[in-house]
């Protein structure tokens, strides 16, 4: 794809460049230019057939949204895609709305996603990569690192993992050399003894001078991240965390430098020194965020362990011969090969053997599901017993495991409508406690005790060190990662972060019948023979000429028949009687199968079956009969049987606080009876997919927040249409595509599992918020001297900085707690 723009802001008079889609010859370029010309601040715009691009020259008022706004109208398309950045830097929330103002400057983005707790960005562009240089360039001209993020790529992991160690050697350094100087100078108010000790062996200035040593080491060598950084920042005019501590470290510093080297410059009841309060702030904030990355590595740890399910060579069968090839040659239609206890490389279809798979990265089931010819294998389950031949149907980026990956990293990247909030608060945050800090200095300055230029100065520092935007930042999407990795774990997949909270809203559970309450499959539940058949004789017959029918029901009979093993005669002269049945010959003899009225047709009573037939009846069934050379011999009943699960399933919806409803094109007769074996008390039926859409329609404006469970394509517009949709994971990938949570094992429980998972995520989100903001609005005015009128406290900036470092570590440790939640009918071993 063509590059859209080389630089990260159009100005007027440099030329601008857009993709441009669909231009088949030159009037396509006529239409392109026209519609182009029309927008505001385009002039002089070319559209070039050969390379597929518009060229315009921007002036006052141009939006690049608005010129592809204008092509798409014209009838072209401008591709719009999104791509994955590592940013590097970033240590609060301040940080995230740096970098997302930075990236939407770019004329081509169209939405940009920071995610603090996993260092990423997601970003939305016209064109797609081809803005990836520019947005690169924006980040880093914002003053933060930026990578690009590859498909399978583990660059992110090893730079995160490479920070970790140049982190912990910083805080090792950074302790060694505070510790003495916080003995020498602290000791002495411990205990008394030690100070005057201490100045009969040691000179104040020499030890001054020692101090002196120690602390610039400290400050500029494992804290001077965060004068680069800081001041960085304070030279763009958008002040972050690193701003904060830089002045206010540098600041106790600077005073006591003054102190050691310029004492007359100062007061003389003002000449003391906070040196061990610079290196001890800095060491306790490097060791804050020592431990925020080791928790933001087991929150990311979901990921982390999908990633090592991907198998990295494959047994292929190539002229055959068994060879290992590396997983990217693996192409699908090939022949794999899977010994005991191997993980499967890529997705396929069982062609000979029989084993047990584990299938619990998917399903969250811990126990093995049998695979023979015909079944489906997942790439990065484990064969457990028995050897495997697959033909392959999906490779690479296509395979579930890629995919569960992308819908897993999507929701952790994404933001909750509660973050909009901590956003607006944080973009101001830094700016308004450095004014704070300012006003507190100036206060006591001016009202003050003696001396008071120290006193102001150590909580001018106590505020600029205490306040901490990182716990802010981290609270929301430290949740999420860790609440959407620990529902994958149970088969519970939010392809969107935001489904989170809509989800926890929900106050009416909606099913769809077939494939989510039942199986979707219809299945021979009754076969009651007359006197003088039996029941193998009859099933043997009759599967023989339905095997000759199209019909669902005819084909239920012959699975059925198929299953116990017996043999079907041929069959002869079939005929199919239209709105009655079918007939045929087989085995010699005349078979007949068909509704009561085809029995009636034929003259034969169906009176011997009447009390079976109303208790098919009451449970929704429409028993069809059999005869056999003119005689009754039997009745059977085909069904799509409820899920094992269901019942249990929608009981603990309701022990939730859920409503449960459920909407199906079925008959009511049978709907209702399905209701009834599972207890749904509210049932709408007879519907068409539009008449789902109505119903979902119906429930809001009587105040429903409304969920909706379903997994056909039919279920689409109604998964679409709902507050949140979840779709059944079996089921057709357009209903899929339309659902915010998938539901990987197809078990109607996992729609109680995604309301707890979604329940506790915002609950915990909630706790991390009030903790955040709680925080801040009781230490910073303690920091500031709120306290001293009353009761003469003040808050030491060593004391300010480790409860900096703790509250980040206390929301991320929070959101830990989410991986223990427990499940409704799970049992996990480990948890």
């Amino acid at each position: 794809m063509a590059d859209v723009l080389e630089n990260t802001a159009p100005k007027s008079g440099q030329t601008f460049t857009l993709s441009v889609e669909g231009m088949s010859c030159a009037s396509c370029v006529r239409r392109v230019e026209l519609a182009a010309g029309k927008v505001e601040g385009v002039s002089a715009p070319v559209a070039n057939f050969a390379t597929g691009r518009l060229t315009v020259t921007p002036g006052a008022g141009f939006e690049a949204e608005k010129l592809a706004a204008a092509v798409r109208k014209a009838g072209y398309d401008v591709p719009e895609a999104g791509f994955d950045l590592d940013i590097e830097d970033m240590s609060c929330a301040s940080c995230v709305s740096r970098v997302e103002k930075a990236l939407l400057k770019v004329p081509t983005v169209t939405g940009a996603s920071v995610n603090l707790a996993t260092g990423k960005a997601h970003v939305t562009a016209l064109g797609g990569e081809a803005a990836l240089p520019a947005a690169l360039s924006a980040v880093k001209a914002a003053g933060y690192g930026a990578h690009a993020v590859k498909a399978g790529s583990t660059g992110g992991e090893d730079r995160r993992a490479d920070e970790m160690r140049l982190l912990k050697r910083d805080v090792i350094v950074a302790a060694v050399l505070t510790l003495p100087l916080f003995v020498l100078e602290m000791g002495g108010h411990i205990w008394p003894p030690f100070h005057h000790w201490l100045m009969d062996i040691i000179p104040t200035r020499s030890l001054y001078y020692l101090y002196f040593v120690l602390a610039t080491a400290v400050l500029f060598g494992p804290g001077k991240r965060f004068f680069v950084k800081g001041f960085q920042t304070l030279a763009h005019g958008a002040p972050d965390m690193n701003a904060l501590v830089a002045l206010g470290s540098g600041a106790a510093w600077l005073y006591s430098v003054v102190t050691t080297f310029w004492p007359e410059l100062l007061p003389e009841g003002a000449r003391y020194v906070y040196y061990e309060a610079a290196t001890v702030i800095v060491t306790l904030i490097l060791t804050g965020r020592l431990l925020e990355a080791r928790a933001k590595g087991q929150a990311g740890d979901a990921i982390r362990k999908l990633a090592a399910m991907q198998v990295k060579d494959a047994r292929v069968e190539r002229d055959g011969v068994a060879i290992d090839l590396p997983v990217e040659d693996v192409v699908p239609g090939d022949i794999v090969v899977i010994r005991p206890g191997e993980r499967v490389p890529v997705d396929g279809e069982v062609i000979d053997g029989t084993s047990y798979v584990d299938e619990s990265m998917i399903s969250g089931e811990p126990l093995p599901v049998k695979k023979a010819a015909g079944d489906a294998v997942t790439g990065g389950t484990v064969n457990s017993a028995g050897g495997l031949r697959f033909r392959v149907t999906r490779v690479g980026a296509d395979t579930m495991l890629a995919g569960i990956i992308r819908m897993v990293e999507e929701a952790q990247g994404s933001k909750l409508p509660i973050q909009a909030l901590v956003d607006r608060i944080t973009a101001r945050f830094v700016p308004v406690v450095m004014a704070v800090a300012a006003l507190t200095l100036v206060a006591w300055l001016a009202l003050g005790p003696e001396p008071a230029l120290a006193h102001a100065l150590v909580s001018a520092v106590a505020v600029l060190i205490i306040a901490c935007p990182c716990a802010m930042g981290l609270a929301t999407p430290a949740a999420i990662m860790v609440a959407t990795g620990r529902a994958a774990e149970a088969g519970v997949l939010f392809r969107r972060g935001e489904a989170l909270q809509t989800l926890s809203d929900a106050t009416l559970i909606v099913l769809d019948k077939t494939g989510t309450v039942t199986e979707g499959r219809p299945e021979l539940t009754d076969l009651t023979v007359a006197e003088g058949f039996g029941a193998d004789e009859v099933l043997a017959l009759a599967a023989a000429v339905e095997e000759r029918s199209e019909h669902p029901v005819g084909a239920a009979i012959v699975k059925a028949a198929k299953a116990k093993g017996l043999v079907l005669p041929v069959v002869e002269r079939f005929d199919s009687v239209t709105g009655y049945g079918i007939s045929a010959e087989a085995a010699g003899r005349k078979i007949e199968i068909g509704a009561a009225r085809y029995m009636e047709k034929l003259n034969l009573s169906v009176s011997a079956f009447a009390a079976e037939a109303e208790r098919l009846a009451s449970e929704g069934k429409t028993p069809l009969y059999v005869a056999i050379d003119g005689v009754l011999a039997a009745a059977v009943a085909v069904a799509d049987p409820v899920k094992p699960g269901s019942r249990d399933a929608i009981a603990a919806l309701k022990a939730l606080g859920l409503s449960v409803a459920m909407v199906t094109g079925d008959n009511a007769r049978t709907a209702d009876a399905i209701a009834g074996q599972v207890g749904i008390d509210r049932v709408v039926a007879d519907v068409l997919p539009e008449g789902k859409v109505k119903a979902i329609r119906a429930f809001r404006d009587e105040g429903d927040v409304v969920a909706f469970v379903g997994d056909g394509i039919n279920d689409a517009p109604a998964l679409a249409e709902a507050t949140v949709g979840l779709a059944i994971g079996t089921g057709t990938g357009v209903a899929i595509e339309s659902a915010e949570v998938v539901l990987a094992s197809g078990d109607l429980m996992g729609a109680v599992h995604a309301v707890e998972m979604s329940r506790a995520a915002l609950g915990n989100i909630r706790q991390n918020l009030f903790w955040a903001f709680g925080y801040n609005v009781i230490l910073i005015p303690v920091a500031a001297g709120a306290l001293w009128p009353f009761f003469g406290i003040s808050l030491s900036p060593m004391i300010g900085a480790a409860a900096m470092g703790l509250s980040s570590v206390f929301v991320l440790g929070n959101a830990l707690r989410l991986k223990r939640v427990k499940l409704t009918g799970r049992q996990e071993v480990g948890r």
